[in-house]
């Protein structure tokens, strides 16, 4: 099949023809396949590919008339489409991944990263070198990292250099007739001159990869035991020496954070999105240890889902880095990457979402970086020409600096949960954000109660606590919704705000008093602004409905445990919040703290650990 799609690829640019319809026309033209399409610009230039299981039904979704503003501003660009059929999606999957590595699109998402994180190289030779390397060759050489500071690296380098003899001179290794200057100071054991055999040689090499994989433990006590030993005989000079070696490993040690003494290779993946920007941060446990991180950044037009699927496919399809299990922060299509796994690259692949426990703590704390880093660039845009745009397209009467949104979250009736906030200046500002679990509809759906109850909530505080009133307020959703509000409002004696609506439909803005509709350009920079608060309001306001969902499944994880019911269950989950922070306690202080037997404190810990 990769000989089939190369072909295919090669002549593809050459077999555009002259097309007549509209690209709307374009996308309904096209079959209820499984298959890859490819977005063409003016300059017959690919500028986006994707993947679908119906290509009808995916790409015609680009034109309807509520779409996003990243998708906008592709649409614009797209002269014509192009699509190649395949079997199955698992095969455009594979297709995809081959085109985008070609062509490069510049609206797929891609591997650049915020900068190129170094990693240990450790060469395929009969004597190999180590060194510091940011590039990766498929030659059978080991890499270990990256690493997101060359500090932590150069900790390993010049402990590696401490204590093995190892090569510096270039590869491939040359016969010399006398070894160099490194030999005669101890520091290599001049396998160029015969001094040294290949089996003594990689017994130091099997050592580095340890050390380099974290397994650093018997170097530690071998170490302390050395410098002990030194010290007695009164050779303070080597004792010294090694003390310095014992600081190096304790110091690497500490850095490996997470310990958990599982074997497994173990990467966690998560995404976070803010509009077309993304940040992945991915995490890897080597042997109980983390022993990488790194950011990847761009922009993209697909969903989290679909843009995180692609990511890892592209990351992993050289063949490095491969971990056993992978932890996702969104379901993406475990089958299908399990798949790429085992067909392209010969590795049995394990894809899961841990909702609690300890992989759960790590996904966590990768989606806490990627959150950050995705953040920190919105806050260096600046927006001062949207919101003098959102300013007068509103008639407001100050510069909107401060914008507070409100979204309504629930399943079922059940877990309703309200999300506020705030963008200063155009950007995202998460000291402010609040969530509201609603209280006042005993599993009813009202959005239009759960929207004044959330409102009443806030700007109850707000004036009670004489807090800084918004510039704007936004609500996701319609004139009911707003209505709902500007009444809480009246009743606040705080009508002087201007509330506005944005309805999904066909991105309408909605106002609280007698004005029209409002429908701004595709491009407008004020429309932009509003649809970027609203998309952020309803991510906090899902990721609260979610979390209260996993609470939902901690009381079943404690009921789960023997000697722990309904009663237990629910004291132990309102004497510490949630599992993460049981875990933090010791078996007495969980005994004590919840009043249960110490025994059942000791078995609750041995499985949450699990």
């Amino acid at each position: 099949m990769k000989d089939e799609i190369d072909s295919e690829v090669t002549s593809l640019g050459d077999s555009v023809k002259e097309e007549f319809l509209t690209p709307s026309e374009q996308a309904k033209a096209l079959p209820h396949n499984s298959g890859v399409y490819l977005m063409f610009d003016k300059n017959n230039k690919i500028i986006y590919v994707g993947k679908a299981k119906d290509l009808r039904k995916r790409v015609t979704s680009y034109f309807l008339a509520n779409r996003d503003a990243k998708t906008t501003a592709l649409v614009r660009k797209i002269k014509k489409i192009e699509h190649i059929i395949t079997g199955n999606e698992y095969e455009a999957l594979v297709l995809e991944n081959t085109l985008i590595k070609k062509y490069n699109p510049h609206y797929n998402i891609d591997l650049k990263d915020g900068k190129s994180y170094p990693v240990i190289r450790v060469t395929k030779e009969d004597f190999p070198k180590v060194y510091k390397t940011r590039r990766i060759i498929k030659d059978g050489s080991s890499y270990y990292g990256p690493f997101p500071g060359v500090g932590s690296l150069q900790i390993y380098l010049d402990l590696i250099e401490k204590m093995y003899p190892l090569r510096k001179c270039a590869t491939p290794l040359k016969k010399r007739k006398t070894p160099c200057l490194y030999y005669h100071i101890g520091r290599c054991k001049a396998p160029c001159c015969d001094k040294i055999s290949k089996e003594e040689y990689n017994r130091y090499i099997s050592e580095v990869k340890k050390l380099l994989s974290g397994d650093n433990e018997r170097l530690i006590k071998q170490t302390e035991k050395e410098m002990l030993s030194f010290s007695k005989e009164l050779n303070f000079e080597k004792a010294a020496e090694k003390r310095d070696l014992l600081n190096a490993l304790l110091t690497i040690s500490s850095n490996q954070q997470a310990m958990d003494f599982d074997q497994e290779k173990r990467d966690y993946a998560a995404i976070e999105m803010r509009g077309p920007l993304y940040t992945i941060s991915i995490m890897q446990m080597r042997d109980g240890s983390l022993m990488g991180r790194a950011l990847y950044r761009g922009t993209t037009l697909g969903d989290e889902t679909d843009s995180l699927l692609a990511f890892l496919i592209r990351y992993y399809s050289d063949g490095f880095k491969l971990p056993n299990q992978l932890y996702v922060s969104h379901d993406i299509n475990k089958e299908h990457i399990s798949k790429f796994f085992k067909d392209e690259l010969n590795v049995e692949l394990n894809v899961d979402i841990p909702y609690d426990g300890k992989h759960y703590r790590i996904l966590r704390m990768a989606s806490e970086n990627a959150s950050r880093d995705v953040e920190k660039r919105l806050k260096n845009k600046d927006n001062s020409r949207a919101l003098e745009e959102l300013q007068q397209v509103l008639d407001l009467p100050e510069l909107p600096t401060l914008i507070e949104g409100f979204d309504i979250a629930q399943l079922s009736g059940k877990y309703t949960v309200a999300s506020l906030i705030s963008f200063r200046n155009g950007n995202p500002d998460r000291t402010n954000y609040r969530r509201f679990n609603i209280k006042s509809l005993e599993g009813k759906i009202d959005d239009f109660e759960a929207m004044r109850e959330a409102t009443a909530r806030r700007y109850s505080r707000v004036l009670n606590d004489n807090l800084e009133r918004p510039s704007l307020i936004l609500i996701d959703g319609g004139k009911g919704q707003v209505n709902a509000v500007y009444e809480v409002l009246e009743d606040l004696g705080l009508s002087e705000i201007p509330v506005i609506g944005l309805a999904k439909r066909f991105e309408e803005i909605v106002f609280s008093d007698d004005r029209e509709p409002l429908q701004l350009e595709e491009d407008s920079l004020a429309l932009q602004t509003l649809i970027a608060v609203r998309d952020e309001c309803h991510r906090f306001a899902t990721t609260a409905n979610q979390n209260l969902r996993s609470k939902e499944v901690a009381f079943k994880l404690l009921e789960d445990i023997k000697g722990i019911g309904k009663d237990r269950s629910k004291r132990l989950m309102k004497t510490f919040g949630s599992v993460d922070q049981l875990l933090e306690q010791s078996e007495e202080d969980i005994a004590k703290e919840a009043n249960i037997p110490l025994s059942v404190a000791k078995r609750l810990k041995e499985k949450l650990s699990l």
